[in-house]
């Protein structure tokens, strides 16, 4: 078990660019948020991933926000020190930018968020700036934004060209100027990503991006082997929990129908005149 430290701030993190690489994984229940919290990462993104690996949805786009806080609330309960950040689902910003900083107001002040994720570069960078100055923290992302990969070409790696590349680096400047205290990079080349990160003055959390950003992200269900719809080629397994789930699950069956379940252990006694008395 982690030792006991305190918790992680915006300022904390922003810190540790150039110190040592920062840890981020997704979480979206209270159970996980718990154990999350006793491995010692640095921060929890609660990610509009749980669409497909939580409630089932074929992307991200059908998460609603009410879906979204409903699951940063019970994060929030179960994770005291790192620092927990809520993603912005689609359409909940970028329509308008009263709706925006309202929309992600909520995720601080109603899910015990203390920062908001949201996806897009420059095209994004007045309604982040509207959010930094109502006091909202905001992690930006680029590169695949999947709330946008249709519009991307579908989920595929993104500035490998000239041209994609000089636009992925505008965004990131983007971002850096709006008040961004963070960037997330994902799915593109390991020397691009690299050069972002010294470019810009915030910490970059890669995936899918190389190892030389100032930190990582990883979708929880994929690190533990809880989701096997599809596996990212930037994806790494470090547990099969889905095996030793449906094992256990399957002796759970054969003890309930064999009756060695529940043994002697598990059962409750009554004296035997008791039952005489009831006969």
């Amino acid at each position: 078990m982690a030792e006991e430290l305190t918790k992680v701030t915006v300022a904390d993190f922003k810190a540790l660019k150039g110190k040592r690489p920062i840890t981020m994984i997704t979480a979206y229940d209270y159970p996980t948020a718990l154990l999350v919290d006793r491995a010692g990462l640095d921060s929890i993104l609660v990610g509009d991933s749980m669409a497909m690996v939580m409630l089932g949805y074929d992307n991200t786009l059908a998460v609603t926000l009410d879906e979204m806080l409903h699951h940063c609330r019970a994060v929030a309960r179960g994770a005291r020190r790192p620092l927990l950040i809520g993603d912005m689902p689609f359409l909940s910003f970028g329509v308008s930018e009263s709706e925006s900083v309202h929309n992600a107001g909520r995720f601080l002040k109603e899910a015990g968020m203390d920062a908001v994720k949201v996806e897009g570069g420059e095209r994004m960078a007045s309604t982040i700036a509207a959010m930094v100055h109502a006091g909202i923290p905001v992690l930006g992302h680029v590169g695949l934004t999947p709330q946008t990969a249709s519009s991307l070409g579908g989920f595929k790696v993104q500035g490998r060209n000239e041209e994609t590349a000089r636009r992925l680096l505008a965004d990131a400047k983007a971002l850096e100027e709006a008040g961004c205290f963070g960037i997330v990079l994902e799915a593109i080349p390991d020397r691009l990503a690299e050069l972002i990160t010294q470019r810009v003055s915030i910490p970059t959390i890669g995936i899918g991006a190389g190892n030389q950003t100032d930190g990582q992200v990883l979708v929880l269900h994929d690190a533990l082997g809880l989701f096997d719809r599809f596996s990212p080629k930037f994806a790494k397994r470090y547990a099969n929990l889905t095996q030793i789930i449906v094992e256990a699950l399957s002796q759970y069956r054969r003890e309930v129908e064999e009756r060695t379940f529940p043994g002697a252990e598990h059962s409750y006694s009554i004296k035997d005149e008791v039952l005489r008395r009831l006969s």
